[in-house]
């Protein structure tokens, strides 16, 4: 991982944090006793193989499921004693799939984003709207009704929306730093591999150089090694492995919980930068 300077956050102010989290179902437990902890600055993958509890755990953090056993909290104090529109204002999450069942245009859709703002409207609040736009190279599109884009399309919209929600601090939330968190949940997932980059250079600069708080569901490890500063690996609703994501991320973790081989790339020349992997299926 390429060394960077970050702002120095309150570790109190600037954490999003599991302890000791579960959920429960009829018949079947999703999480187990899990802890973990989101910095302020930082991107933090959450990677698994499928079922290994990673939504489970962002609909923890997003405020849509309430744990069985445990505690979420934010800025040192329980996620569920902050008023949900307080929380709206400096927290913005982008889900899996999200249908519209309006013909909202792309710009409507963009502008949902500011509604948690409504009471404490700002000059640049238009501005805001058209700048995420920017951000995301959906521009073009905001006269088009959502439902007609293709999935990638919508996904650039609602990271756009996200972004719009959060765009500038707000003072006496979450702690004095105000800090913004974005929770994104498989946001590559629909994207060409041009897009898969651009979102994640985007939210890592928005870390870097805002303070943002990052929290991605990934599945492509090379991804996360690239853009992410730390990572929580979860296998079957245990989180196995917690850390920065290069020390997290070795061939022997990648084995025992992907089951798959993992081959370190060499970069040309020796080029310092962050490690990536062919991949091959365990003879």
């Amino acid at each position: 991982m390429n060394a960077r300077n970050q702002t120095d956050f309150s570790p109190l102010a600037g954490m999003l944090e599991v302890v000791g989290v579960g959920v429960e179902v009829p018949g079947r437990s999703l999480l187990q006793a899990a802890s973990a902890q989101f910095i302020a600055g930082q991107v933090t993958a959450v990677l698994g193989p499928n079922g290994a509890g990673k939504s489970t755990l962002m609909s923890l953090l997003t405020g849509q499921r309430q744990p069985t056993g445990g505690h979420v909290y934010l800025a040192g104090k329980a996620l569920h004693a902050y008023a949900s529109a307080d929380l709206a204002r400096v927290r913005a999450s982008v889900a899996q799939e999200t249908q519209v069942a309006f013909e909202f245009t792309v710009r409507e859709v963009v502008e949902l984003g500011r509604y948690p703002h409504r009471r404490h409207p700002g000059k640049r609040n238009v501005d805001l709207v058209q700048q995420a736009m920017q951000a995301t190279a959906v521009e073009h599109l905001q006269h088009r009704s959502l439902n007609t884009l293709s999935g990638g399309e919508k996904a650039r919209v609602h990271l756009a929306r996200a972004l719009a929600q959060v765009w500038e601090p707000v003072s006496g939330i979450a702690g004095e730093s105000s800090v913004r968190w974005l929770l994104l949940d498989e946001p590559t997932a629909a994207l060409d591999l041009q897009h898969q980059h651009r979102m994640l250079q985007l939210v890592r600069a928005w870390a870097t150089a805002q303070g943002v708080g990052v929290v991605a569901v990934l599945h492509d490890l090379n991804l996360a090694l690239r853009y992410s500063d730390r990572c929580v690996v979860l296998q079957g609703g245990h989180v196995v492995g917690s850390g920065a994501t290069a020390e997290v991320l070795t061939p022997l973790c990648i084995e025992k919980v992907w089951g798959v081989v993992a081959h370190p790339v060499a970069t040309q020349g020796g080029a310092p930068g962050p490690r990536q992997y062919l991949f091959d299926a365990p003879i």
